[in-house]
């Protein structure tokens, strides 16, 4: 693995207050996504390790402060901060908050990357009043106004045209993938969500299977065999779309390719894992074991260093 000044130093970034602020957000990046910081500066151009980790960072930074607490004290946080980020993107004095400062120093670097925050923080107002789903219509309107947007921070860093539209391939690919992602993070999450009072599946689907949200936040062991089945089915499109997510590493640099396939590969895990729980859920979230992670990661970075070799 490259050193994370080396690099900083190949990204461009060679002014100490601007490394001090990528060096806070790796730092916060490698306490919450462990697997994901591994991933970038394993599999990754050394060049995208800092902007990449920087949208991370911004990314959890925003949901942090919108995920808990009523709805109006949410809805007002976000709109502190999207003036403040605001502020960072356009004005003419940097900010002083490391995130901020990363992610300013980010976009000037990549331009396209302004128009991606915004897209976010608009989607951000779904996720600041959310309070869970009555349809399968809803859920499929927060993916596109902010599980999609949240991707395409970082995504679009790899994407073969950054300014592409929503009929692009690549946007498209994007979309199939966070569908399944979010899905499966809902299922995986269902117990702590259920005990904050709100959950990803959506309510009709409850109904279907004969279940009530009150069920899933008591932990009633009568409901566990149709919670089995709701698992099941909700697993099932998860695992549909991400297998369409799967052409997307295609659309990508040979040099991108093992990351995406990592990243991928660690989400199918992880959804093999919620199919093992099934009705357990309700009890306790899944993850995909470690050491399968690993070989995952492992595996690609191989390839990753061969494909590098290939392209001196």
């Amino acid at each position: 693995m490259i050193s994370w000044p080396t690099a900083l130093t190949k990204a461009g970034i060679t002014d100490p207050r601007l490394r001090r602020a990528y060096d806070a957000q790796r730092g916060l990046v490698r306490r919450f996504a462990l697997h994901e910081y591994v991933a970038v500066r394993l599999l990754l151009p050394a060049e995208l390790h800092p902007p990449v980790i920087a949208a991370v960072a911004y990314m959890h930074v925003t949901d942090e402060l919108i995920d808990t607490g009523d709805v109006d004290v949410r809805t007002a946080i976000l709109e502190s901060w999207d003036a403040e980020t605001t502020a960072a993107l356009d004005g003419s004095e940097p900010p002083d908050q490391d995130a901020l400062l990363a992610l300013r120093n980010t976009a000037r670097r990549h331009p396209h990357m302004a128009a991606r925050v915004r897209a976010f923080l608009d989607g951000a107002q779904v996720e600041a009043s959310w309070t869970g789903f009555e349809t399968e219509a809803d859920f499929q309107a927060y993916v596109d106004s902010y599980a999609l947007p949240a991707l395409m921070l970082t995504a679009s860093l790899l994407a073969p045209d950054p300014d592409a539209g929503a009929d692009e391939p690549f946007v498209r690919g994007c979309r199939a993938l966070i569908e399944g992602l979010q899905r499966t993070d809902f299922l995986a999450d269902l117990a702590e969500d259920a005990e904050n009072g709100r959950i990803g599946i959506p309510e009709d689907e409850l109904v279907r299977h004969g279940l009530k949200f009150e069920d899933l936040r008591s932990r009633s062991e009568a409901c566990v065999p149709a919670l089995d089945r709701l698992v099941r089915a909700q697993a099932d499109l998860a695992e549909a779309t991400l297998t369409e997510g799967r052409r997307l590493p295609a659309l990508v640099a040979p040099e991108y390719r093992p990351f995406l396939d990592a990243l991928i590969a660690v989400q199918e895990l992880r959804l093999r894992a919620v199919r093992r729980e099934g009705g357990g859920l309700l009890r306790r979230g899944a993850s995909p074991a470690a050491f399968a992670s690993l070989r995952v990661l492992a595996r690609e970075y191989r390839r990753a260093r061969a494909e590098r070799r290939r392209a001196r």
